[in-house]
């Protein structure tokens, strides 16, 4: 070839064309980049979003279980504090310039004496069911020497000496003395039960009911379940009052703060996966 020979520029012989740059400023890799960095941010928001509402869940199951636990030591106290009325000496029975002042929380179980006449004419069957089987509660006024009146529980007779006429024995008359537990009325009926006094159909001791269906005008606010002592005849039988108070709340206390502590581990876990994977991209 002459030099004079123009020379052909043979793209396939001769050094190869460079590539155009992309439309885009930004490079594939750098949208990679910016996902991760954005997906690592949006994990960690996530992370501390659960963190919170953890927290308050414990924060709350902390709490019920701490006032589990006041509820418990208030329950060991009353038990005490009952236990201590039922064996301590009887007192005379509250007459009626003290019925204001009687309280449950001062008052119930109290060990307590009275002496009067009782009304037999106007007992009270008051269905029950005790460690002796169905039956019912002979409850009947007993009269003070004020002329007010006290409700006494007498004790339980079976069904077969409903009437009075079986137990005629045991009512006992003229001037009685007598121990028992001052308990506060039941009013309103037993379990899904109403009191039907039109009926003397009764579920429950409550006091202001049958005083009012007896026609008793000045009768005390609360009743008296007498004790063991046995009646003539042995009907009715006295001394069974039961005194449980359900005690669960160690149960529940201890529920609350296990619920509490599984929280906090599931979120220990959870939390050092979570963060050990976001923490991977360097750019989050």
């Amino acid at each position: 070839m002459s030099p004079d020979t123009p020379r052909r520029l043979d793209t396939a012989a001769g050094s190869p064309l460079r590539a155009a740059p992309p439309a885009s400023g930004r490079s594939t890799e750098g949208h990679a980049a910016d996902g991760g960095a954005s997906s690592g941010r949006g994990s960690r928001r996530g992370l501390v979003l659960l963190g919170a509402v953890a927290t308050f869940v414990t924060v709350v199951l902390l709490a019920l279980g701490i006032w589990q636990v006041q509820r418990l030591f208030w329950k060991l106290d009353l038990i005490e504090r009952v236990d201590a009325r039922v064996h301590a000496a009887p007192v005379e029975a509250p007459r009626a310039d003290q019925w204001s002042s009687i309280t449950a929380g001062n008052d119930e179980y109290r060990h307590i004496s009275v002496s009067g006449t009782f009304r037999h004419e106007a007992e009270t069957l008051v269905q029950a069911t005790t460690e002796r089987g169905p039956g019912f509660w002979v409850v009947t006024p007993l009269v003070r020497d004020d002329g007010t009146a006290i409700l006494v529980n007498r004790g339980f007779v079976p069904p077969d000496r409903r009437d009075p006429a079986t137990r005629s024995a045991g009512n006992v008359s003229g001037s009685t003395h007598l121990v028992g537990l001052l308990r506060l009325s039941e009013p309103g009926g037993g379990f899904l039960r109403e009191n039907d006094p039109s009926g003397n159909r009764w579920y429950s001791r409550d006091v202001a009911a049958i005083a009012t269906a007896r026609g008793l005008h000045q009768a005390a606010p609360y009743f008296i379940d007498a004790d063991g002592t046995e009646n003539p005849g042995g009907f009715p039988v006295g001394g069974l009052t039961r005194i449980v108070f359900p005690n669960n709340h160690l149960v529940y206390a201890l529920t609350w703060f296990a619920l509490a502590a599984m929280l906090i581990g599931a979120m220990l876990v959870i939390g050092r996966r979570e963060w050990a994977r976001a923490s991977v991209d360097p750019e989050a």
